[in-house]
Parts: structure tokens; sequence; C-alpha cells
């Protein structure tokens, strides 16, 4: 697998290694040679004198000197057995740092470079490609929905997979390119090209995009994945001071072009553009704001009125969130709910809004309801029944008073705990909507089976149905089937009085819409219910506790 060397470390450890080598021969050798030439020096006249002996030629040579010739023997074969053993252990020594070195450059699964030796390779190989006239593209690879792999396969296989994409990206890749995993299943990639053509890059990327779609055979498994990549490259013109900062620069323009091409749809690659990373910088300044807002209270409930079409009496309002953000202004739930799911604080805010709203809706005439949106990321929590109902009693709002919407798209994920959740919350005497209803996947046998207790028509059908003939017939049969299943509905989006008479024609409705007025704050609601007599404080004797709350008290301290 090619990758280029990472960094200036392996050659700052050979030179440290060759100085300790040249010190460590310096020392031994001399000391060796001091021997041996002692060796010489005694054994010149020694040796002689003792071989004249041993031929019984002349007589003893002096002790001493035949002493110190032999321990001088000895020192040479002790040095020189010395020198051996300590030869092999530094060269052991250096195989081992080295090995170590290579193990902290380099990804151990697939071999490739990682994060903390890409980066410098990065740079290393755009002053290169600058010398040459040449540019430098990096490009993030993000394997769409491995974890699934992981979760039903086990990671073993999980890294098999991870193994084959890494070869495929490598022999696609250019020679002198570079290749990392960064963890995970994250890759990334850096090439030189001509300013020129770079639809070279393209051609490159697009191939890598390819390849990883192939199947991958996992002993008698066949495994697909999908790769988006983001690709970044630089121009003179932003280019930053310092080549220590290439690789940093490209590798985050990279990721943000990255998550565009998630954004997009997945399986596919996008170029990085300054557009997307100002769009980004205000999603990051969007997330700060909205944790700044649920910390200290900028989420507020307003309220938009349900009406009976037919007699124009007001039946309750559907809670709408809003942001009062001290930058943006009022800012409305389209722009920050998506955000607030991706951040996982969905659950903190609807809670925070819902003790709002039960506060708010208690100073409301016992008759008026309210509604309230859930998000489906709420529905999969195997408690958010139970988080409900401990909140409708911590509140002391009447279960009975309390619709949840929910949409179609909730439904279809993840129909079985859907059912169950719903099934408890109506239990207690919570009313169940099933929201946007006809732009969804609801079937017939849902309706049927789920418990819901009024559907909503959609807006984008109510919007048009003066103009669109195709629209009124839609919302007319929708109209019928919820009288042939016993479920009421609620027409949204009513704008004016020629929609109001078309659906006064077609049966009989709650709506909600402009056309009876703009969402409003709390205070306003108030303002609206005095002069109507629909204030708690107007109501005979007003029960704003269930008569028998004790069941729904004691089942909400089992739980909790």
């Amino acid at each position: 697998m090619s990758a280029k060397p990472a960094n200036d470390s392996a050659s700052r450890f050979r030179l440290d290694t060759f100085l300790q080598a040249q010190a460590f021969d310096g020392v031994t050798l001399g000391i060796a040679a001091s021997a041996i030439l002692l060796f010489l020096a005694s054994g010149g006249t020694v040796l002689p004198e003792l071989v004249r002996y041993w031929r019984g030629v002349s007589g003893q040579p002096d002790i001493i000197e035949v002493n110190a010739l032999v321990l001088n023997i000895a020192v040479i074969l002790f040095g020189w057995s010395r020198y051996k053993a300590l030869s092999k252990e530094l060269a052991q020594r250096c195989q081992s740092e080295a090995r170590a070195l290579r193990l902290a450059d380099t990804d151990p699964l697939t071999g490739a470079m990682n994060r903390r030796s890409f980066l410098p390779a990065v740079n290393a190989l755009t002053v290169a490609a600058r010398g040459r006239g040449r540019e430098v593209a990096v490009g993030l690879v993000d394997l769409d929905h491995f974890k699934s792999i992981n979760d039903y396969h086990g990671h073993q296989v999980g890294d098999e997979v991870l193994l084959a994409l890494a070869n495929r990206f490598a022999e696609l890749l250019p020679a002198d390119a570079l290749l990392a995993r960064l963890g995970g299943d994250e890759f990334a990639f850096a090439a030189s090209y001509p300013p020129s053509d770079r639809a070279h890059i393209d051609a490159i990327t697009h191939r890598m995009v390819v390849a990883a779609a192939q199947p991958i055979e996992c002993g008698d498994m066949t495994l697909e994945v999908s790769a988006s990549i983001g690709i970044a490259s630089k121009s003179d013109e932003d280019e930053p001071e310092g080549a220590e900062s290439h690789g940093e620069q490209l590798m985050h323009r990279a990721d943000i072009a990255m998550y565009q091409a998630k954004k997009q749809g997945r399986n596919r690659l996008q170029w990085f553009e300054l557009a997307m990373e100002c769009e980004q910088r205000f999603r990051g300044e969007l997330e700060a704001g909205i944790r700044r807002g649920l910390r200290t209270g900028q989420f507020v409930p307003y309220y938009e009125q349900q009406v009976d079409i037919e007699t124009d009496e007001l039946l309750g309002f559907e809670m709408l969130a809003r942001w009062h953000s001290p930058e943006l202004g009022v800012v409305n739930p389209d722009i920050f709910i998506p955000i607030v799911e991706e951040m996982g604080l969905i659950e903190e805010l609807s809670n925070s809004l819902m003790a709002q709203a039960f506060a708010d809706a208690r100073q409301w005439h016992p008759q008026l309801t309210l509604a309230v949106n859930v998000s489906p990321l709420q529905l999969r929590d195997p408690w958010f029944a139970q988080k409900i109902l401990k909140l409708l009693v911590a509140h002391a709002f009447p279960a009975s008073r309390l619709e949840i919407e929910i949409t179609e798209s909730a439904v279809h994920e993840s129909p079985g705990l859907v059912c169950n959740t719903l099934t408890g919350l109506r239990n207690q005497g919570v009313k169940i909507t099933l929201d946007d209803f006809g732009t969804g996947y609801s079937s017939l046998s849902q309706l049927r089976t789920l418990p819901f207790d009024r559907l909503k028509i959609d807006r984008s059908f109510i919007r048009d149905i003066q103009h669109d003939g195709t629209n009124t017939k839609l919302v007319g049969a929708i109209i019928s089937m919820g009288m042939g299943l016993q479920l009421p509905l609620v027409a949204e989006g009513i704008e004016d009085d020629a929609i109001l008479k078309t659906l006064r024609e077609m049966g009989q409705l709650k709506g909600q819409g402009y056309h009876y007025g703009q969402p409003e704050p709390a205070d306003k609601v108030i303002e609206r219910l005095a002069p109507l007599g629909l204030l708690a404080s107007d109501a005979e004797g007003p029960q704003l506790l269930p008569k028998d709350p004790a069941p729904l008290a004691q089942w909400s301290q089992k739980v909790g």
C-alpha cells in the first residue's frame, strides 16, 4: 500500500542511532586496539621465551610477564565477545525502535498512514508539488452506514471490509499519492495534479466512489457499502502563511465538503466551495446560540387556534415552538428543530416547551385542548410515554386535554414501538393525532390498527384546493375515508375565506391556519380568551385536575 514518509522523525531516529553506534564502536574498538597493541608489545618477547622453554632450550620465563600475556589475551577475547554481544543488542534495539516508529505513523489494520503522520506528509507533498508547478488535492472519505455492519456482523467483519476498501483505494491512487485511515470508517488521501487538469482528481475520486460501492465478499457473506467523499484544494489567493497549516486547512475543508456530499444523498463526491465554509460557520453559531437559548429560556411556546370550521367555535390550540434569539429575532421551528435533533437536544427542548405550555393552558377554560408536536426521534425512546405522563402529573395538567401529534414517517420507522407508546398514552386519556396525513407512508392497515383519534390533512393539499382539482379530490377522499373510519379530521393551512368555504362543503372538520390569526405567545392568548369568557376563572367550578387523578399519579410514581 503506497504511503509517503510521514515526517522527519524517522530521519532524526536514524541519525541518533548512527551517532550512538559510532560512539559505541569508537570506545569498544579503542579498548580492543589497545589490548592488541599491548599483546604485540609483550608477546614479541614473552612468546619466544615460552616456546624455547617448552622445547627445553632455555630456562623458565618471567612468570609475571607470562601472566600479563595471558591476561592480555583474555581481555582481547572478552572484548571481542562483548563487542559482538553489544553490536547484536544495538541492532535489535534499532529494529525495535524502527518498528515502534512505523506503528506510530501507520494504521495497524490497513498499513496506511494514520492521522498523526498524514498532516505533515500533506505539507511536505504540497511544498514539493508547488516546486513543480502542481497543486495538491485532499479528499476525505466517509463510509455510508458502516456502523450497521459492525452492529449486525461484528467488528471482525467490519475490519475485513475496511481492509478490502483500503486495498481498493490504494490501487486506484497514483504511486506518489498519500493514503491514510484517520480512524473508524474515515479515510483520507492526497494527490498532486496540474492546476489546469482538475478533472484528473475528479476521475480518480469517481473511481473510488464506484469501487467502494462494489460488493465485498466476507466468508459466506456479500456486503455492500458506499462512500461519500469531500475534496479540497488550494489556490494562491487563499494560501495560508506557513507550510505547517496546509494539511490542517485542507482537511478541514475536505471535511466540510464531505458533509455536503452526505446531505445531498451520500454515495457521491463533492468539491469544497467557500460558501460551504460560511454555511458551516453559521451553523456553528446557530448551535452555540441554541445551547445558550436552552440555558436561558429563549425557547417559548406560541399557540395557533384550532376552530370548528362550521360554527367558528374555538376548540383549542396547537403549540408551536419559537426561538427568541437576541441576534436573530424570532426564529421559526423549521430552521432550528432539525439542528436541535441532530444535536441530540430535542428531548430537553420538548420537555421545556411542554412544561411552559401546560402552565399556560391551565389558565384557559378546561374545555380547550392543547396539541403538541412530537419528534420521530422522541418516539424511538421506549420510555417516552412514561416521561409524558410524568410531566402531566408534575404540572397537574389533565391528560384528556392533551393531544399528541406525530408524523407518518415516525409510524413507518418503528411501527411496533410506536404502537406500544401510543397505546400507553391513549390508555391514560391522551388523544393521538396523525399529522401531515397524505405526505408519508401510512397504509389503511396502520390507520386501522394504530390507536389514532384524529387525522390532520397536510397544508400542502389545503393550500391549493381552490386551484388544483386533483388536490380537491384528494382532500375529499381523505375526508370520506376519515368519516368511514370514524376518525375526526383537522385541516391545517386555511388561509382565506375561499378555502374555508370549500372545506365547509366537504364535511365537518376542525381547522387551523392564518385565516384565524397568526400563532401567538401566551400573553396574547390570554388577551384573546378573556373577552370570550374562555379563561379558567370563567368556568363554573373549574376542574383542572382529573376527577380521580390518583391512578395516574400512582402509575407515574411506579414507573418513576
